[in-house]
């Protein structure tokens, strides 16, 4: 089966891979322009452009796949399915109708539930106890096509997005592999979502972190994780930015302290009075130095108990 290849992040690059290791001819790779990264601004392609060159796969990169000169160069392309993880761009009407076996979608989430952009993401910041893979056929809407087939997975209260990130693409290259098998043999199942049971995980942004100390210790806890390694949780300590990587929770009846503030500092962390209990602080990130635990932080310098956070 000739399959046109549409993706551009590392979480997509272990579905191609998979695609080249099953012997599927991947005619073409679709992905997005090549962008300015990191503090250096240097222009670099996306992962999943960078894996095509390697295998020597052709590489295709509109700015903007709507418009009609970028639809006729993929209608004159040999393909039978078209495999979208993770694009990045809507495809028009006029795609999704070109292949004969359908346009099929591996997404990070057990659909209906977190349909959207962060599904990684939302689910351990609200603190699902499982999410998933879901392929399906692609139609008009934002993830609401016939579902295919799912595969679960298990989350813990330590893990984070970047952690989950890891365990799904792989989850999501073995999904596609057995989905594409069943394309083939005129076997793949087409379940329709039900749109009431369905829910949005909206793009992230930076202000997505800042903390609001009058949440319960676990939603606190559940946001740094969830938004680690990117954009990361954060309060405002003395007037600057304190990044959370890692903190931990203490349920108590009653705190008997500010939200926000600051109880005790010590090796094993920075103890702060959240809406129903203790949030202990464990790493962190002040401007212009590294990521590091408390304990590494106060051998040099001081964190004030009595401050108030977030103001």
């Amino acid at each position: 089966m000739k399959i046109l290849f549409m993706g551009t992040p590392d979480f997509a690059v272990p579905c191609l891979e998979a695609l080249i290791k099953n012997n599927y001819d991947v005619v073409s790779v679709v992905t997005q322009p090549d962008r300015p990264k990191g503090r250096g601004k240097k222009v670099l392609p996306s992962s999943v452009k960078a894996k095509a060159i390697e295998h020597g796969i052709n590489v295709f990169q509109p700015k903007k796949i709507k418009e009609k000169e970028n639809i006729d160069i993929i209608s004159n392309m040999d393909f039978d399915c078209i495999v979208v993880v993770a694009y990045g761009q809507i495809l028009p009407k006029e795609i999704l109708e070109m292949p004969d076996k359908g346009c099929i979608n591996v997404h990070a989430s057990l659909l209906p539930k977190y349909r959207g952009a962060a599904p990684i993401n939302w689910a351990i910041v609200n603190g699902e106890k499982k999410t998933g893979i879901t392929t399906m056929y692609m139609d008009e809407g934002l993830d609401t096509g016939d579902m295919i087939l799912k595969e679960e997975v298990n989350l813990n209260e330590n893990m984070t997005a970047g952690q989950l990130h890891d365990i799904l693409c792989q989850v999501g290259a073995d999904l596609l592999i057995e989905t594409l098998k069943l394309i083939e043999i005129n076997k793949a199942p087409r379940i329709p979502q039900n749109d009431y049971e369905s829910s949005y995980a909206s793009m992230l942004d930076k202000k997505t972190g800042l903390i609001n100390w009058e949440n319960s210790g676990k939603s606190i806890c559940d946001l740094v994780r969830g938004l680690n390694p990117w954009p990361v949780a954060y309060t405002i300590y003395k007037n600057e930015k304190m990044k959370i990587w890692k903190c931990s929770f203490l349920k108590e009846k009653e705190v008997d302290d500010t939200y926000g503030k600051i109880i005790k500092v010590d090796r094993e962390g920075i103890f702060i009075a959240a809406g129903d209990g203790i949030v202990i602080i464990e790493e962190i990130q002040l401007p212009n130095s590294r990521k590091m635990t408390v304990d590494e932080y106060i051998r040099g310098n001081n964190i004030e108990t009595g401050i108030l956070l977030g103001e």
